[in-house]
């Protein structure tokens, strides 16, 4: 074979493997991995097999600082898993207002939907934590949206026999 096609599979190897390394960077909350990778130029916002991002993954892992650096090296907010699912509504599964907050005051689209037009102010009524709720609703949530089953957040909070959060949300 000749030389060409070796470098250009050495190419692809190098590629794959740095790919593979800000996922578990990001998922493993390895700042210093992460700052070579991105001194190296590595794509932030590429995507996994199931669709998560590296910052949907530091995210869901409790990765605060791996989340910071991400947002401060332009990691879109608004990427969505191949669910619809944001960093944003990961966090609010996970019930961690830091990453809540972090993600709001990067702008994420606190209105986006995920395929099933769940929003998280929805996620939140739907787990039932009132701190998220107040402060989905202060950044602006809009509570008027339905999901696919036409449900709105105070329906699911209904659901949930939530009382609090009822009244949070009429």
């Amino acid at each position: 074979m000749n030389k060409t096609f070796y470098l250009l599979l050495a190419f692809i190897i190098t590629i794959n493997v740095q790919a593979q390394d800000v996922f578990n960077a990001a998922r493993s909350n390895n700042i210093a991995e992460l700052e070579t990778l991105i001194k190296n130029g590595t794509d932030l916002n590429q995507t996994d097999q199931r669709g998560f991002t590296p910052l949907i993954l530091a995210v869901y892992n409790n990765g605060s600082e791996a989340a910071k650096l991400l947002l401060k090296n332009k990691a879109n907010p608004d990427a969505q898993d191949a669910s619809g699912n944001t960093a944003l509504m990961g966090a609010v599964f996970k019930n961690n207002l830091e990453m809540i907050n972090l993600l709001i005051d990067n702008r994420a689209d606190i209105n986006q939907v995920n395929s099933n037009g769940a929003s998280a102010l929805i996620f939140a009524a739907t787990f039932g934590n009132q701190q998220i709720i107040t402060t989905l609703l202060a950044a602006g949530a809009d509570k008027t949206i339905k999901d696919n089953r036409g449900k709105t957040a105070l329906d699911h909070a209904i659901l949930q026999e939530n009382k609090e959060i009822i009244k949070s949300l009429k």
